[in-house]
């Protein structure tokens, strides 16, 4: 299954929710989010279908699926994981989601979308501990501490615009941000109040894995 490349603000009108999918342009007014939320298509405006139980399902589904730009086989896996663990189900898997390398980097600020800092992970930026990771979905750890390779740092977007993003940046509490050095390291764990998921979405995806 191919990644999906069209525009980013169509799957959030969709799903009738802000995933924040375009950075800083998800926070303005300039947002198809704010300026048009309802469904694309000729009819969206006006016609609103109500929902069975399995469209919630589905729906919850592809609202947390996107939120973390992961593909279906990964998600499914990572859901099956979270249902199978002997660890609360919501719980372990917002840690694994959250505790993504993509994510981190996006959550401290480094990057405006996980897109960007997939991105940046995958073109060898990044150093974990010493060690270039270029996988985005590698999982961080507490103590791990993340910074940005020395080479990178020549470059004019990681040492103008970078500063300027991580500073405007809160990151959660489980993230200790240097936005002088910008470098990061895991203090906690993340929850999900820290996710910003919604408890019914999670509830709702498990109950469509788990049928």
């Amino acid at each position: 299954m191919s990644r999906y490349t069209g525009p980013k603000e169509k799957i959030e009108r969709r799903l009738g929710a802000k995933l924040f999918l375009k950075g800083e342009r998800s926070l303005s007014p300039k947002s198809a989010t704010v300026k048009r939320m309802y469904p694309p298509g000729v009819h969206g405006k006006t016609f609103k279908k109500r929902l069975s139980e399995f469209g919630q399902q589905l729906q919850s589904k592809q609202k947390v699926r996107q939120t973390y730009r992961m593909m279906e086989k990964q998600f499914k896996n990572w859901i099956n994981d979270a249902i199978n663990s002997k660890q609360e189900t919501g719980e372990f898997l917002i840690r694994r989601l959250e505790n993504r390398l993509d994510n981190v980097i996006y959550r401290a600020g480094i990057e405006q979308s996980r897109d960007q800092a997939r991105q940046v992970v995958n073109h060898g930026h990044i150093l974990v501990n010493g060690r270039k990771i270029d996988i985005p979905s590698y999982e961080v750890k507490i103590n791990d501490a993340i910074k940005i390779r020395e080479g990178s740092l020549k470059s004019p977007f990681f040492s103008v615009a970078v500063p300027q993003w991580i500073k405007k940046n809160e990151a959660p509490k489980w993230l200790e941000v240097d936005s002088d050095k910008l470098t990061v390291k895991i203090s906690g764990l993340p929850n999900i109040q820290d996710s910003g998921i919604e408890i019914k979405d999670l509830h709702s995806l498990v109950e469509f894995y788990s049928r």
